[in-house]
């Protein structure tokens, strides 16, 4: 099993109180629910793509979450990640580390990228059916005025009609843009059809705010 989760920011004290406003009581407590509700869901062999600001801890403070973590590693590269710099991290428990990745999840491409790509590759590559052949999965925003911006970035580009290739008629053009931000999901990597879920139930509910 694959799962995907951004910007946990394990250590950032500031960012509980404050930008994120996570209510935990310190940073010790947020590191341990975060830990816990990670290794509630993931197992040994699964594969967990972190994209981007996992931790802003110090090279052996993050060594120290990363030997509890559960799972297969991978890391994009985040702005506040400089623990990659400190000579006293251990990179070896991530089987890369990369500042863009593209991959496949059951027949589908996955772009990774820590920030948003607003036109990403194979964005126009679907089924006979519609169903998109890829989904570009980011973070870095969190939960902010910038994801908002994303958002109707996202909701115009998909009203938008144009002359797609292959298509007689113009159609409306695909955009499947996924914040995997940690407290959309309670702290919990997601699979890939778990976030597109979670993303769809999000954005219903953006759009009932935007009706009243």
């Amino acid at each position: 099993m694959r799962y995907y989760i951004s910007d946990l920011h394990f250590f950032h004290g500031a960012l509980n109180e404050k930008m994120d406003g996570r209510g935990f009581a310190d940073t010790a407590d947020m590191n341990a629910c975060m830990i816990s509700q990670w290794n509630r869901k993931v197992r040994r062999n699964d594969e967990v793509v972190i994209l981007g600001d996992l931790s802003i801890g110090k090279g052996e403070e993050t060594n120290w979450v990363l030997n509890q973590l559960k799972g297969r590693l991978y890391l994009i590269e985040g702005n506040h990640d400089r623990f990659l710099k400190d000579a006293s991290f251990r990179p070896e428990r991530f089987v890369w580390i990369k500042p863009y990745a593209e991959m496949h999840d059951n027949g589908r491409k996955v772009i990774l990228s820590h920030y948003p790509i607003l036109c990403y590759n194979g964005q126009y590559r679907a089924n006979a059916d519609g169903t998109p052949k890829t989904y570009m999965l980011y973070g870095h925003v969190h939960d902010t005025m910038d994801e908002r911006l994303v958002n109707r970035f996202i909701e115009e580009t998909r009203q938008t009609e144009r002359l797609l290739c292959g298509s007689a008629e113009p159609q409306k053009i695909p955009c499947h843009l996924i914040n995997c931000f940690c407290m959309f999901s309670d702290y919990t990597p997601l699979t890939l059809d778990e976030w597109i879920a979670v993303d769809a139930k999000r954005r219903a509910g953006l759009l009932q705010k935007e009706d009243r």
